[in-house]
């Protein structure tokens, strides 16, 4: 087996191997601030989450955001609930990859196009 081959199975294999890091807050955040994240590492078989709960009450809202790891089961969840004298709709989103709940989707491209180009240039380098 040629080391080359080597090196690009071991990249491949890689994910199933290494722990997933995910953003975790501190506190919930209210909109426009972000929220206070660190990364966190996630216990098998969970995700990153970030969820999205709009407040209302007349003409007054309020919007929170929240950073986590999650199973699966509280990945894509819709709905509404009534809280502290405000009615909340909420979302969640999860993904799979490396911190990925604390950068927007547009540039979730960026990093992972710079990621796979340090590591061919190291593979390549040897």
């Amino acid at each position: 087996m040629s080391q080359h081959f080597r090196h690009i199975l071991f990249f491949c294999l890689l994910p199933s191997v290494v722990p997933l890091f995910c953003y975790t807050c501190v506190f919930p955040s209210i909109s426009p601030l972000d929220c206070l994240k660190f990364p966190t590492r996630c216990s098998p078989g969970q995700l990153c989450l970030s969820s999205k709960a709009v407040g209302q009450r007349g003409d007054f809202q309020v919007t929170l955001y929240e950073k986590s790891c999650a199973l699966p089961a509280l990945c894509g969840l819709t709905g509404e609930k009534f809280a502290f004298g405000l009615n909340f709709t909420f979302t969640s989103d999860c993904c799979d990859t490396l911190l990925c709940n604390g950068i927007s989707a547009s540039s979730a491209g960026i990093w992972s196009c710079t990621l796979l180009s340090l590591l061919l240039a190291l593979l390549y380098s040897q």
